[in-house]
């Protein structure tokens, strides 16, 4: 078992900048796909950003030019940087760590913006 533990959220004004932080427990981190989730109230969870285990990346079309994913090995840590935030990016953000046969979530890390 996988255990994911995500940081970095808070309340920022629209246009501020907020970077997450997702460690895993894993000691074979550098072979697992990694990725971004966020949820909104009364919406369906999205994926906002992910990056496999080559470093390859994607974003959702929402996010493009504005979030960056990133990941550090040697740290078993993915990264979420997350400029010129809008309203419409409040949600709870989750980790997802996966390959082809397991997945695993983390509990969530509040995104709020606001002024």
């Amino acid at each position: 078992q996988v255990q994911l533990v995500e940081s970095g959220g808070g309340l920022v004004q629209p246009g501020g900048s907020l970077r997450l932080s997702c460690v895993a427990s894993t000691t074979i981190f550098r072979v697992y796909n990694m990725g971004w989730y966020r949820q909104a109230p009364g919406k369906q969870r999205e994926l906002v950003a992910a990056i496999t285990s080559g470093g390859s990346t994607n974003y959702a079309d929402s996010v493009k030019g504005r979030f960056t994913i990133s990941r550090d090995n040697a740290k078993n840590t993915v990264y979420l940087q997350m400029n010129s935030l809008k309203p419409d990016d409040t949600a709870v953000y989750y980790c997802n760590l996966n390959n082809f046969r397991v997945e695993y979530w983390g509990q969530g890390t509040q995104v709020t913006v606001s002024s």
